[in-house]
């Protein structure tokens, strides 16, 4: 059992590791849905590079309007480099 914790002017929940790991959310981002019962926690699980072509759409387009300072570094997330085989 876990209960709400105030985190800054929101509320957070400590979910137990033994239930993450069961639960497979270990490591994930996690979408929400609020259902009749209550709130349900889902792993997204998307693919490495699947929103490159799109991340590389906006770094072009912001190259050309002469806003792409420091955007790269916004939309190239390392954790595609993790499950990467090289």
């Amino acid at each position: 059992m876990s209960m709400l914790i105030k985190i800054g002017n929101s509320q957070g929940i400590r979910i137990p590791k033994p239930i993450i790991k069961q639960a497979k959310l270990e490591g994930t981002e996690i979408e929400f849905e609020v259902t009749e019962k209550g709130l349900l926690l889902k792993p997204i699980h998307k693919r490495p590079r699947e929103d490159w072509k799109e991340n590389i759409h906006e770094i072009l387009q912001a190259k050309r309007e002469g806003k792409d300072e420091g955007i790269l570094e916004e939309l190239l997330n390392d954790d595609d480099l993790e499950i990467w085989e090289w």
